[in-house]
């Protein structure tokens, strides 16, 4: 018998993380080709955050709670889901309610949980794989043999594309902020990890690759760091804008891009429609999922917070010395 009232988080106003607070509502009821999912794991991602602070509000239709990643059992079916059965673990990609006891997942975003990994791990996957998957190998169609340099390379994306990156073939540079990150970085499989704050990775890709270039660019600082991709990148590269927590308005030459003949490109992941997502996750399950099994991927997780501690799990992801993964868990 399913309770009637859930735990949930909910931010009280647009701010810091102290606007995180328990709050009770009624369990939400799976509708067509939805699953109902009792919440074990909510992995944090960098959007919760940008909705906390009023920047990032929900799609129409969406909970208004955060949380984009959930890992946990099966417990209701809506109508018209088939693929799973009451009592399966799983691990889902939501539009948003993955801070709560339960949440509400499209059947076509949810995927077995890996063999292997914990429920905490599993949460920690849907968000950042598919961000991975779709703009580095869908949009930047990402090749064995090529170079990707990464920005931000210990984060949940950094330490996942590192991972799946290598895994398939490609070499991987990344930038961080400290020594620390850096071997954190190579010791996933990153050929090169640049600090930032004491080199310029522009001279440190043209050195590593020999002045080739990186092939593929995966951007979430923006700012600066946007004319820097374009003098990185190498003959034919790609570039893709993922955040820009550095800014978005910038002041860029672009007479390199059109000599180079570079692609500077971009994509949000929750804004996007049903059918992209559910053919991101047949690519992700057909491509992604064999890596964990051989032991070629696991997410890496920095900590843990019970669900009612969110606030301070939020204290976490803005506190940039974290590596890898934060995530909620409920019990």
């Amino acid at each position: 018998m399913l309770p009637k009232t859930m735990t949930v988080i909910e931010a009280k106003s647009a701010g810091g993380p102290e606007v995180l607070v328990a709050g009770t509502r009624l369990l939400p009821e799976p509708g067509p080709g939805e699953v109902l999912i009792e919440v074990e794991a909510a992995g944090i991602n960098r959007p919760d955050v940008l909705q906390r602070q009023g920047l990032y509000p929900a799609p129409k239709g969406a909970s208004d709670l955060l949380g984009l990643e959930v890992a946990g059992k099966v417990v209701k079916l809506g109508p018209g889901a088939t693929r799973f059965q009451v009592g399966d673990l799983v691990c889902a990609l939501v539009n948003g309610g993955g801070y709560a006891e339960y949440a509400v997942a499209p059947e076509a975003t949810t995927l077995p949980v890996p063999p292997g990994l914990t429920l905490i791990e599993a949460a920690a996957l849907p968000e950042t794989v598919f961000t991975v998957w779709h703009n580095v190998f869908e949009r930047a169609n990402l090749q064995p043999g090529e170079w990707l340099l990464v920005h931000g390379g210990t984060s949940g994306i950094g330490t996942t594309a590192i991972q799946i990156a290598s895994a398939l073939g490609a070499k991987v540079m990344v930038t961080v902020g400290s020594a620390e990150k850096a071997r954190a970085a190579e010791a996933l499989g990153a050929v090169r990890a640049v600090n930032y704050a004491q080199e310029d990775f522009v001279e440190a890709v043209r050195v590593e690759t020999g002045g080739h270039g990186a092939n593929v660019i995966l951007d979430m600082v923006g700012g600066d760091y946007v004319d820097r991709n374009l003098r990185a990148a190498a003959l034919d590269g790609r570039i893709v804008q993922i955040a820009f927590l550095k800014g978005s308005k910038v002041d860029v030459d672009l007479m390199r891009l059109m000599l180079r003949r570079l692609t500077l490109t971009g994509s949000t992941l929750r804004a996007q429609t049903p059918e992209a997502k559910a053919r991101m996750a047949k690519g992700v399950e057909e491509r992604i999922w064999p890596l964990i099994a051989q032991g070629k991927l696991k997410p890496v997780i920095d900590s843990t917070f019970p669900l009612k501690d969110a606030a301070e799990a939020h204290r976490r992801i803005d506190d940039p010395g974290h590596i890898g993964k934060i995530v909620l868990v409920t019990r």
